[in-house]
């Protein structure tokens, strides 16, 4: 176990989720997607307005700290009590590989005792996480691709995980 703490954020920590997001997109989706792509999501996924209308539309979000230090964040959503989906999970990349993701995880569902699946998508091109995912227990349940504007695909996996 590691230490830190998830605490539940509301809309005066958009702030810092979307400071968080800049970086580490700017860090982990370059090769990926590119500079252009990355700039694009980040202003319609992440801009502080667009975190606020998430949370209205009942994302719930979580600061990942370390030593009080957010390091990261983790939101997710339900339309039914068992069902949940998994929005955003990111951990800056310097705290990676410490077995933070991991622990959130397990924090995380733990909150929900209720929940039997949880769903994802990820970048098919991820394969960082794509791995991380599978040691979680996940499986690719899709392909599929999601037009989101400005002549951009998303290009994910759809995967899922019973529990």
């Amino acid at each position: 176990m590691t230490d830190i703490k998830l605490d539940k954020a509301g809309r005066n920590d958009a702030d810092i989720i979307s400071e968080l997001a800049r970086r580490i997109w700017n860090d982990h989706y370059l090769p990926i997607i590119g500079q252009d792509q990355v700039n694009y999501m980040l202003a319609l996924m992440y801009s502080p307005a667009a975190l606020h209308q998430q949370m209205e539309d009942g994302h719930v979000f979580f600061l990942v700290r370390e030593k009080e230090k957010p390091v990261g964040y983790i939101s997710l959503s339900t339309k039914e009590s068992s069902r949940y989906f998994l929005h955003k999970f990111y951990i800056e990349t310097n705290d990676q590989r410490k077995g933070i993701g991991t622990d959130v995880f397990h924090k995380t569902t733990a909150l929900f005792p209720g929940m039997r699946e949880m769903r994802l998508t990820v970048n098919r091109k991820n394969f960082k996480s794509v791995n991380f995912y599978f040691k979680l227990g996940f499986r690719i349940e899709e392909v599929k691709d999601f037009d989101i504007g400005g002549g951009y695909l998303m290009e994910d996996f759809i995967m899922v995980k019973y529990f």
